[in-house]
């Protein structure tokens, strides 16, 4: 009650949120490749409760989910603004390349943060590679509400979704406007993804691995994707926390390494399937 249900129910909270905001930035932006942390919405967040938990040096806690909502709708926005530079106007390959500026260079904003204030870095240390250890009861209970409402709205959404994803003309034909329901999706995803990570840290590859499982072996259709990617998420970074805690035998092993092993394999295929396509 004290130590394993508290890790267990945050890896589920933040898999099944990554997920989700996964599988509907992949339905907006009609990309595969999409995924919060793809597009450096998790490094946004990350680096807003690093910033501030550097400048009024307090704990990783619900409290600081809010400022992970402004890191990740400020980089939601900074990466849209960029890909949305060129001939092409938010074309696949610009919003990719726009995603992986913005996170790389927040992720090493917020390296250069905790370089210099060590009491933070030893506070955040686990959290920053993405961690569900010593998460508690009380930390759930504060995300839980947002990521709930999130995944609800998240399904409401699913029948929007598969319209958005044919593409704005297709949407508009259908009789969608595809800015508004654009613009409500994102805000979705900021919910969910900046709740994610205020509570487990930037769990990189869930929101581009699952959704993509989703869409080979159930279809293309929202409707079921986004709760498929629920369940999912959740028995992924689950099964990835135990498989860390048994091969490298600790139980502070964070999560989003064990994730990345599993999912960079993954993008390297996926981006050579899609380019070999392409050709």
């Amino acid at each position: 009650m004290t130590i394993r249900l508290p890790r267990v129910l945050a890896a589920v909270l933040a898999g099944s949120a990554l997920a989700v905001s996964g599988a509907i930035m992949q339905a907006v932006t009609n990309n595969p490749l999409a995924s919060p942390g793809l597009l450096g919405i998790n490094a946004g967040a990350a680096f807003a409760v690093v910033l501030v938990m550097t400048l009024f040096g307090a704990g990783v806690g619900d409290i600081y989910m809010w400022f992970a909502f402004a890191g990740a709708g400020a980089a939601a926005l900074l990466v849209y603004a960029m890909g949305s530079f060129g001939p092409a106007g938010h074309s696949t390959i610009g919003l990719v390349i726009a995603g992986a500026v913005v996170a790389t260079f927040l992720t090493a904003l917020t390296s250069a943060v905790l370089i210099f204030d060590q009491n933070t870095l030893d506070a955040v240390r686990l959290w920053t590679a993405g961690s569900v250890s010593g998460r508690t009861m009380a930390q759930n209970a504060g995300v839980a509400p947002y990521i709930v409402a999130g995944l609800a709205v998240g399904l409401l959404l699913g029948r929007h979704l598969v319209t958005l994803s044919l593409g704005a003309e297709a949407a508009r034909s259908l009789g969608q406007n595809p800015a508004v329901w654009r613009a409500i999706s994102i805000g979705v995803v900021i919910l969910l993804a900046g709740s994610a990570v205020s509570l487990a840290g930037p769990i990189g590859f869930v929101g581009l691995v699952v959704p993509h499982i989703a869409r080979l072996t159930i279809g293309v259709d929202y409707r079921w994707i986004v709760p498929f990617s629920a369940v999912g998420g959740a028995l992924l970074v689950v099964v990835a926390d135990l498989a860390g805690r048994m091969i490298f035998g600790s139980q502070d092993f964070p999560v989003g390494v064990t994730t990345a092993l599993i999912g960079a394999p993954f993008f390297l295929w996926l981006a050579r399937s899609r380019a070999g396509s392409a050709t």
